[in-house]
């Protein structure tokens, strides 16, 4: 099978990327991710992304900024501004490759660091005006999919009524209550990598939905996990702890964090709910355990109201 264009003009120019910063290549190349919202790959120690179709490049360059001014908590781009990929369209940044968490050592994920990382990052002011973090547009683009790609599924209605629970900043339809707090906008453990590579600190990783917003938000993919089943209550205790002890904002130092966490933790939900019914439609197939959990989940929140606290409740 030949290799796709994007693909093959996207490694020609990590390659020449990583030539340009050292004269003794170990040359070899490797395709990290390559999906329709990001093309990303590897060449010695130098990766180049290609973003996502339409990337707005005046929201992208900031974002871009904020990690060169952060280097302790991001990790920083190789150039200050993305280069355009033709004849593609696409925008390309380069960075220096770092090691990522281990998916086949769950026993070792770093959730300690990435809880203090969010909360350095929570406690720091925006070195450059943002725009807003991107992550409850990226859920509401997912309920649009849904409702396009899979009206008609079993799973979709509560899913959809889980959805409609939810306050109007949540769903993209809203400013955020928060408008000044440095969020990632999309924490998972795949946006943490060592650098240098392979024992460095942790690092963040993925600026493309950093951006000013409610910082329960990036503790929400966790706190859903754990709601959900999904995620180790230890692990799960582990991570808010470390969170609190850092100084994170999110959350109070201390008593219940469900308040703060809920309406971000059932966006999460949704999002998690409504990507997987749209992914079994496309591939024809029946969703597995854990997409069923989520849209279980779904349905259990449909029938009782988030819970506002009074910062949140807008």
């Amino acid at each position: 099978m030949s290799t796709p264009p994007l693909l093959s003009d996207l490694s020609a120019r990590a390659k020449a990327a990583a030539h340009a910063r050292t004269t003794d290549c170990p040359c070899g190349g490797t395709t990290l991710a390559h999906r329709p919202d990001a093309t990303v790959v590897r060449h010695a120690d130098t990766v180049a992304k290609a973003h996502a179709p339409g990337t707005d490049l005046s929201r992208l360059v900031p974002r871009l900024t904020t990690a060169t001014r952060l280097p302790g908590i991001l990790l920083p781009p190789l150039g200050p501004a993305p280069v355009e990929l033709d004849p593609h369209g696409r925008l390309v940044t380069f960075w220096p490759y770092g090691a990522p968490v281990d998916p086949d050592a769950p026993d070792a994920a770093p959730w300690e660091p990435a809880a203090t990382l969010l909360a350095r990052l929570h406690r720091t002011p925006a070195p450059v005006p943002l725009p807003p973090m991107r992550g409850p547009a990226k859920a509401a683009r997912a309920i649009e999919r849904l409702s396009t790609a899979a009206a008609d599924h079993p799973g979709t209605p509560p899913v959809l009524r889980a959805w409609s629970t939810l306050p109007a900043w949540a769903r993209g339809e809203a400013p955020m209550p928060d408008t000044t707090t440095l969020c990632h906008g999309d924490l998972h453990l795949g946006q943490l990598v060592r650098h240098p590579a392979p024992d460095g600190p942790w690092l963040l990783i993925d600026v493309d939905d950093l951006g000013t917003g409610v910082p329960a938000w990036d503790l929400a993919r966790p706190a859903a996990w754990y709601a959900c089943g999904l995620l180790e209550p230890e692990a799960w205790a582990r991570f808010l702890a470390a969170y609190r002890a850092a100084g994170g904002p999110a959350v109070p130092a201390d008593g219940d964090p469900w308040p703060a966490l809920d309406v971000p933790a059932r966006a999460l939900t949704v999002q998690t709910a409504a990507r997987a019914v749209a992914k079994a439609v496309t591939e024809d197939r029946s969703l597995d355990e854990v997409e069923v959990s989520v849209i279980d989940a779904c349905a259990r929140m449909a029938s009782l109201l988030p819970e506002l606290s009074p910062a949140r409740a807008k």
